[in-house]
């Protein structure tokens, strides 16, 4: 399959190995910014044959995770709502609000239901105008245009029940907070593909000479990753600091542009709350004034704005890469994927997730 087995190909993540392993002479951290990219690491076995001067540190780039408690819980509120039903990702099902999660609401009786799309919500509420259709609009920039659409779409058609509860991030003013913390520590950053392919690269160009990072635009396969890490490396080395795309197949300088076309006609930006790190300005994507009737947040007014953390669990240093998850007392026992403590153990790119799942295969080094 075209653009998939030869980017598994053992023999040539041999010699880009051995690349890696020539060209490094010092200690050095780099983060992965996708989940998915943690995922592939963990689940191929990359970080037991590193380098050992290589450390890699995974990033906050999992929207399930870094969803607000706040807003899962006002997800629950409104699905246990007799007259809504609650769309959403498989993913955030499982995600612990401060009570209970989506999947508890469900097994009680709330109308949740898992989509691939939000057209389907559209679709839902076109068939259903007795009922109120909100979809749990989560993501990075790259789920941004379609959930952008299905408003668009519902404009369109004329609907009045139809609304997205909006928890929408976005990568660059991420790398901008990871950066001035003064717990990170971080020399370098693999950045999301798929994230570039809707908004290209252009804008890491700032923040790779502003904080003298280097910036490598990666896929998610074995090979993309192994790639972006020798060229982090080699900037590293060089003590160089520059945005560098190495996902060509994919990504552009300029991105997709009709793709943001359709976001900016629905969003705009704001500061957004990050589950486990606190409050990020112009990281997020907020409803125009002029959709706010398509807003749940607005259209619903629910009054749930804060929810305590589990004190227990330490999911904002593992995205932050200030820990890894196994460094985490609970990881494991008091914290799996069947009672887990936080997002991270039940995403499909948490972290914590990609450990627990592939410890006995790959192990857990690096």
């Amino acid at each position: 399959m075209k653009y998939l087995t030869e980017y598994r190909n053992p023999e040539l993540a041999k010699k880009i190995l051995q690349e890696i392993g020539k060209a490094t002479t010092k200690p050095w951290k780099i983060m992965e910014i996708c989940g998915g990219q943690t995922h592939s690491l963990v689940k191929n076995g990359i970080l037991s044959v590193l380098p050992k001067e290589i450390q890699m540190l995974h990033g906050p780039g999992c929207p399930v995770c870094v969803t607000p408690l706040h807003l899962i819980d006002k997800a629950i509120h409104l699905a246990e709502n007799e007259n809504v039903v609650l769309c959403s990702f498989g993913d955030m099902l499982r995600v612990p609000g401060s009570k209970k999660s989506l999947l508890e609401a469900k097994a009680n009786g709330a109308d949740v239901r898992v989509l691939y799309s939000p057209l389907e919500a559209v679709k839902i509420a076109h068939k259903n105008p007795e009922k109120e259709v909100v979809f749990f609009a989560v993501g990075f920039e790259t789920t941004a245009p379609a959930n952008a659409l299905s408003v668009i779409h519902a404009q369109k058609l004329g609907l009045k029940n139809y609304s997205i509860l909006n928890s929408h991030v976005l990568v660059p003013p991420a790398i901008k907070a990871l950066m001035e913390d003064p717990e990170a520590k971080i020399d370098a950053f693999l950045a999301a593909g798929h994230v570039c392919s809707i908004m290209g690269y252009w804008q890491y160009h700032e923040l790779a000479s502003q904080y003298k990072i280097p910036i490598i635009i990666t896929g998610f396969e074995p090979l993309d990753i192994l790639k972006g890490i020798l060229a982090a490396v080699k900037q590293l080395e060089k003590g160089e600091h520059k945005a560098e795309n190495q996902y060509t197949r994919i990504v552009t300088e300029e991105g997709n542009l009709e793709a943001q076309k359709i976001i900016n006609q629905l969003y705009e930006t704001g500061t957004q709350a990050w589950r486990g790190i606190g409050h990020i300005p112009e990281s997020g994507w907020h409803i125009k004034a002029k959709f706010e009737h398509y807003d749940a947040n607005k259209k619903f007014s629910i009054q749930i704005e804060t929810a305590e953390e589990d004190k227990e669990c330490i999911s904002g240093d593992v995205m932050k890469g200030i820990k890894k998850p196994v460094e985490c007392q609970h990881f494991g026992k008091k914290c799996t994927p069947q009672m887990p403590l936080g997002a991270p153990m039940v995403s499909s790119e948490g972290a914590c997730a990609a450990y627990y799942n592939f410890k006995n295969t790959f192990g857990t080094a690096n």
